[in-house]
């Protein structure tokens, strides 16, 4: 995975005499007791949200993480010496406001760098230079820019964001809360089972007219849906990625609207649909997560893999094995790993509903993601807004810079390429420079570079292996089209980890490499995530629980699933009392 590590730096990077070494990781200092109310799988940011919620409210938890740091995919490593990526997750804006109040983040040390502007697409073309698209919170600025390709789209796009913010707003409120209960629906008064439907028909309320507009959104291809608001490729080709980003799915392929919408639901400091960096890396958000658990009590452990839930001969979930065979007992057990491993591995087949299995084993968790983290030692300098003389970071060099997205058809091509068994020619590509923001992240005149790269298929055609030749050559092409647009980029490389659908599989806990734990497709969200009759945090497995992304509302940084599973075990807790 590691490959390409220069050996001498370039002059303007200061790193000489630096060692690699792991960051520091915030864990408990306590002794693990053999009894828990609860015990949390997997340190991820929803298990640590969980953990907190659960402490807070006065059960004894644990958290059991088996890798060396906390965060699960939300993890700061420095796998290069001296620069320290945000391996896996790379933006802040999904987590929950509730979140960031209620376990008082910001006193715990999280602090969060917005960025504006915050999309930069440059392109190809033969001109010089080369026209861009930037955009911002300035709507004004944004519109400028936008009629350098279509005046019309310039006087739509307030309208859309307008529109997507309606959409948005009558949504959120269901992210925060357990889905429906479907079994409720059978049973009770007329009362209660509006009750059940209660947040549905707010939802329903809030959109009024717009109803059958969020439903085109939802069903239609996400492409159908932009070629009504706008006519420039470029802008088409930009939005189009948020609906596609992390998903083995095309532009044209129906029902990407939700992935759309959840990319531009979250906020940071009160704006909607903003987006920004962690100061200190992703890792930094889990750590703060982690200090609010441990200042209630939790008991959090790195290093220690859980094996296997242990079950009482009634069928009740009693806690975990550890790898070592140590047994630690519990009340309940919330399982932040993905509803694969949580009940295809850890779980014994023998007390689950074979329908249940069937449906866990049949979840859509391909994925198209590449995930390249690059040490440089200068700004990518682009033909479409090259560097000043000082090297000092530019506006859009904040930005997520979008590249190979001159049209929606080559996002298409890319993704058809990948559904064929091969990486893409041309790949979507999502360039970040968090250390624009964060210097602390890089030597002195270096650079952390995040590359989210799509589309690589996780299983190669004609049975071939992702062994380091096939990492390479796919890194290469995504160099080779960065180099395009910023040339000198190839020389300024230091190293490189490449870490493909397997290997994020592998190191993560993702299944398929999956970043949201699972397909965020219509048949796979609210009721049916994941499993239809199991959206509500419970498992056939009475005291299990699921708290991870394969939960609802699904994946991306929002804690919403740690938050909400904690509730659910909180009252199921308080009902157990209350029969006693």
């Amino acid at each position: 995975m590691l490959a390409g590590l220069r050996a001498g730096l370039g002059a303007g990077c200061a790193a000489h005499g630096l060692r690699g070494h792991r960051l520091a990781h915030s864990r408990t200092t306590e002794k693990l007791q053999r009894e828990y109310d609860a015990v949390v799988i997997g340190a991820g940011h929803n298990g640590l949200v969980a953990a907190a919620y659960l402490q807070q409210a006065g059960l004894r938890t644990a958290v059991l993480e088996k890798r060396h740091v906390l965060g699960g995919a939300a993890v700061t490593e420095e796998i290069v010496p001296g620069f320290k990526f945000s391996r896996a997750s790379y933006l802040l804006s999904l987590l929950r406001p509730q979140i960031y109040t209620e376990l008082e983040l910001q006193r715990h040390g999280l602090r969060v760098l917005p960025r504006d502007p915050y999309s930069f697409t440059p392109l190809l073309e033969d001109r010089s230079p080369p026209r861009s698209l930037l955009m911002g919170h300035d709507m004004a600025q944004t519109q400028r820019q936008i009629a350098q390709f279509s005046q019309k789209d310039a006087q739509a796009y307030p309208k859309y964001e307008v529109f997507m913010g309606r959409l948005v707003s009558a949504i959120n409120p269901l992210l925060d809360a357990p889905p429906a209960d479907t079994a409720a629906l059978g049973q009770g008064s007329l009362l209660q089972r509006l009750r059940a439907l209660w947040p549905l028909l707010q939802a329903g309320l809030a959109l009024g007219r717009q109803l059958p507009h969020f439903y085109e959104v939802l069903t239609a291809p996400i492409s159908k849906i932009l070629d009504h608001w706008f006519e420039s490729e470029p802008l088409k080709a930009t939005l189009a990625t948020d609906a596609v980003i992390g998903a083995m799915s095309s532009p044209h392929t129906p029902g990407g609207g939700y992935v759309l919408l959840h990319h531009v639901m979250g906020e940071l400091e009160g704006r909607r649909g903003a987006w920004g960096y962690v100061a200190g890396g992703m890792g930094a958000l889990s750590q703060a997560i982690a200090r609010a658990a441990a200042t209630y009590g939790a008991h959090i452990f790195t290093e220690q893999a859980v094996c296997r839930v242990l079950l009482g001969s009634d069928g009740q979930a009693q806690g975990v094995v550890m790898q070592d065979g140590t047994e630690v007992r519990s009340k309940v057990v919330l399982s932040n790993a993905s509803p694969q491993l949580t009940f295809l591995e850890l779980t014994p087949q023998e007390r689950l509903p074979e329908d249940f299995v069937r449906r866990i084993q049949q979840l859509d968790t391909r994925s198209p993601v590449t995930k390249i983290n690059v040490a440089v030692d200068r700004l990518p300098s682009f033909l479409a807004a090259p560097n000043t003389r000082d090297s000092q970071p530019l506006p859009h060099h904040c930005c997520s810079i979008h590249l190979n997205c001159e049209g929606t058809h080559l996002l298409h091509q890319a993704y058809t390429e990948a559904a064929h068994g091969h990486p893409s020619s041309r790949p979507m590509i999502e360039l970040c420079i968090p250390s624009a923001l964060d210097p602390g992240l890089a030597p002195p005149g270096c650079h952390v570079v995040s590359l989210f790269t799509q589309y690589t298929p996780y299983e190669l055609a004609g049975g071939q292996p992702w062994d380091e030749k096939a990492r390479n050559a796919y890194a290469d092409t995504v160099f080779d089209c960065i180099e395009a647009y910023a040339p000198g980029f190839k020389v300024s490389v230091i190293g490189r980890d490449i870490l493909t659908p397997p290997d994020l599989e592998r190191i993560f806990g993702l299944p398929g490499g999956n970043i949201f734990h699972g397909g965020m497709s219509l048949d796979q969200l609210y009721f049916t995530r994941p499993a239809p009759s199991y959206s509500t945090y419970q498992s056939p497995v009475p005291g299990l629980y699921l708290c991870g992304s394969g939960a609802h509302p699904g994946g991306g940084v929002m804690g919403a699933a740690g938050r909400n599973a904690a509730q659910v075990v909180l009252r199921d807790f308080r009902r157990l009392r209350w029969q006693r």
